[in-house]
């Protein structure tokens, strides 16, 4: 491919970020300001006050990005954004200031989906190519899917209620570990028994997933549990059927593909225990992006471009779920 210089924007949910990446795999910088402390009060992300963050801070990140690269606007190969799927309010946010860019610098916009962003978060800083299976579990989705080439990618399975990473934000606020729920759980996990209690693993056919009823099947354990809770040990079991369950289906599809690497993409691809897991059972590579690019950022975003990212017009929209 040829070289390129991306300045990537990212505001999909509740992390306002930006950065500068060379050639889809050299992160020159990578600014970012999250909001996670503003909405634990809420014990969830409120779409309007995300919004209104990402008004007062979008600018500030881009410069301290720009800054940071030592790069100029004329240097650059486009301005990336994600646009989808995501909250539609803040994703707007970060797409009007990516197109009052595009604009004013004379850059092409490059449209972004947040999702294949994530996977290419494991092209930064390796030597990672296509093909490849590749499982992204996060806060919205949790799928299994074939990159047969950069831009050539097949859906094999999904969730089909919750995604993982929702599963874990309802059942740490069950458990009263507060959010976000992800790495509450696996941190406590780590005093807890994971067979303490038998929870199910969801059974639907084929590579897709189902998280809802271990979801209930916890909530009905506390119901019948005498106070105080064993906190520990309930999240110990819950997480080790969630990634019991995403190892086994992605390890299928690796062989029934004769796949000869695997890439975890994603929020819940920060998981100790789910990379501790790949690493003991997979018979082939597997990569995990750096820790500070599992959750959203806008390194991914700008790899993205370079990779697989869409020439956009400055009449572009955003869209909040998959197409």
């Amino acid at each position: 491919m040829p070289s390129s210089l991306y300045l990537g924007v990212e505001t999909s949910c509740d992390e306002t970020a930006a950065a500068v990446v060379r050639d889809g795999r050299e992160v020159l910088s990578s600014k970012l300001i999250s909001q996670i402390t503003v909405h634990q009060e809420f014990g969830g992300v409120v779409p309007e006050v995300a919004a209104r963050r990402h008004l007062e801070t979008i600018n500030v990140v881009i410069e301290e990005a720009m800054k940071a690269a030592s790069v100029t606007p004329g240097q650059l190969s486009g301005i990336a954004c994600t646009v989808g799927p995501g909250l539609v309010g803040t994703l707007l946010v970060g797409l009007s200031a990516a197109k009052a860019l595009s604009w004013a610098w004379d850059r092409p916009l490059i449209a972004v989906d947040h999702l294949l962003a994530h996977v290419c978060a494991n092209y930064l800083g390796t030597d990672l190519e296509p093909p490849f299976v590749a499982l992204l579990v996060s806060g919205g989705h949790t799928q299994i899917i074939h990159f047969a080439d950069y831009r050539q990618a097949t859906i094999l399975g999904q969730t089909r209620d919750d995604a993982a990473g929702e599963a874990y934000d309802k059942v740490a606020r069950l458990l009263g570990l507060g959010y976000p729920g992800g790495p509450a759980i696996d941190r406590i996990s780590e005093k807890g028994d994971p067979m303490a209690f038998k929870f199910p693993e969801g059974v639907v056919p084929g590579y897709d997933f189902s998280f809802s009823g271990l979801k209930t099947a916890v909530m009905r354990t506390v119901e019948k549990l005498p106070e105080p809770l064993p906190v520990a040990d309930l999240a110990a079991s819950f997480q080790e059927a969630v990634t019991s369950v995403l190892v086994k289906k992605t390890l299928r599809a690796q062989k029934d593909l004769a796949a000869e690497r695997l890439v975890l993409a994603g929020g819940v691809a920060a998981n100790r225990e789910l990379r501790r897991k790949f690493r003991e059972q997979s018979p082939v590579p597997v990569y995990f992006p750096k820790l500070e690019l599992c959750t959203d950022n806008a390194a991914m975003v700008a790899a993205a471009a370079h990779f697989c990212g869409k020439p956009a017009e400055l009449d572009t929209g955003v869209y909040s779920r998959q197409q």
